[in-house]
């Protein structure tokens, strides 16, 4: 229902939004940081996972090697490099000396990890595109437009624009703006040779690497609350994840009753029958998200293996959703990869299955993790999710995060 979000803003003077505003990013980030506070016991808990040398997600702590050779991209299939080298010296050109070194960060730096949703900047890697003039930020959504799909593009502003109403709806423009992002380039711009890019802040992370030819877009985050803009410039924007939720709903619908039964992990999004720790403080019940690039992530629900040629397809047109943020051919490429590995897919479901309903879903398989979950409130006021905020993951498990499975093989190879 449209503007339903408005019926759960704090008051203008509650403490969860007056002891805040007014803050600039750097006086937030210690603010967030305090001790025994949730934004505290979030840097406390991520801190430990940031600093362990990075492995890749497993179902069961063991990588299967062989999963991402490293070879040029297939016909129809490459990535739009050059376009995107362009626009990658387009962005260094608009900086000065100081910015293209704070900018810059070798293919394989441990920073790529500092990525993160919340609000609060705990790592502050590379240029914080608030504090850039307007011709730099164009030229880092420039790099984004060159790097994804005209939708993938567009839904990343998207995220970043909603960030900004909300901080209008609330009045903590400080904390919450449209370019309250981190922006950074891993290697150097390069027709064959790895590099990358990274872009990150509150409800919006995305990780994008290219090598001979081929791209690697994980891991991404993106949420919104609300997750529409009902007045301003911008209002009409809408329905951002409503493709993801559809084709969801659309695999429950297709699956039998007994097949729904094994699919659903758990009836309630907060279930007695769940273990300690179930449910996160920040994640809620993703799995996968920041800081998590060594977690083991056992299979759960249904297995695709079992599931009729009809099922397994509304599975991948889940999956489908997620990977639109790839350029036609990256995305065919990544489709490909999944289909290969789709007996070894699973779908696992936890809330209602109803039109309306909120839930939590993961599609896992060797190749991808693709979660989406429905959230309670951070900046509005519902301690109980609601549909209009929304929290989505994508990895590459196995180790191809960031594209270290290819960039590792890269340099044995030119060793």
């Amino acid at each position: 229902m449209a503007g339903e979000f408005r019926q759960y803003l704090f008051p203008h003077e509650h403490p969860r939004l007056a002891g805040v505003r007014g803050m600039d990013p750097y006086a937030y980030r210690e603010h967030a940081r305090t001790p025994g506070t949730f934004t505290g016991g979030l840097v406390e808990g991520w801190t430990p996972l940031y600093r362990s040398e990075f492995r890749g997600v497993t179902e069961d702590g063991v990588l299967r090697e062989g999963l991402y050779p490293l070879e040029p991209a297939r016909p129809g299939e490459e990535a739009p490099v050059p376009a995107m080298v362009a626009a990658a010296h387009d962005l260094l050109a608009a900086l000065d000396d100081e910015g293209r070194e704070r900018i810059s960060f070798a293919v394989d730096a441990v920073e790529w990890q500092t990525w993160a949703n919340p609000e609060f900047m705990q790592f502050d890697t590379g240029l914080r595109l608030e504090f850039q003039r307007p011709e730099v930020r164009e030229k880092a959504l420039g790099l984004v437009r060159a790097s994804l799909s005209p939708e993938g593009a567009a839904a990343v502003h998207a995220m970043m624009l909603v960030n900004g109403f909300l901080g209008e709806v609330v009045d903590l423009p400080t904390v919450l703006g449209e370019w309250s992002y981190n922006i950074a380039l891993y290697g150097t711009p390069d027709l064959r040779a790895p590099w990358g890019w990274q872009l990150y802040g509150h409800h919006c992370a995305v990780n994008c690497l290219v090598v001979e030819g081929r791209m690697v877009v994980s891991p991404v985050f993106l949420g919104a609350e609300p997750d529409e803009i009902d007045e301003g410039p911008h209002a009409g924007i809408s329905g951002l994840f409503a493709d993801r939720i559809d084709a969801g709903l659309a695999v429950m619908a297709e699956l039998t009753e007994r097949q729904r039964a094994q699919a659903t992990v758990y009836a309630q999004m907060v279930d007695p029958a769940m273990p300690p720790g179930r449910v996160h403080p920040g994640d809620e019940r993703h799995l996968a998200g920041a800081f998590q690039d060594n977690r083991v992530i056992p299979f759960e629900g249904v297995r695709l293996a079992d599931l009729g040629a009809t099922a397994r397809q509304r599975v991948l047109d889940v999956v489908a959703t997620f990977v639109g943020l790839l350029p036609e051919g990256p995305r065919a490429a990544r489709l490909r990869e999944v289909e290969e590995h789709l007996d070894g897919t699973w779908f696992a479901w936890i809330g209602g299955h109803e039109p309306g309903d909120v839930f939590y879903y993961r599609v896992q398989s060797p190749v991808l993790i693709a979660e989406l979950d429905h959230h309670c409130g951070v900046f509005l006021d519902y301690d109980t999710p609601k549909t209009f905020h929304i929290h989505t993951v994508l990895r590459t498990p196995h180790g191809n995060d960031y594209g270290r499975a290819w960039v590792r093989q890269w340099r044995e190879r030119d060793a």
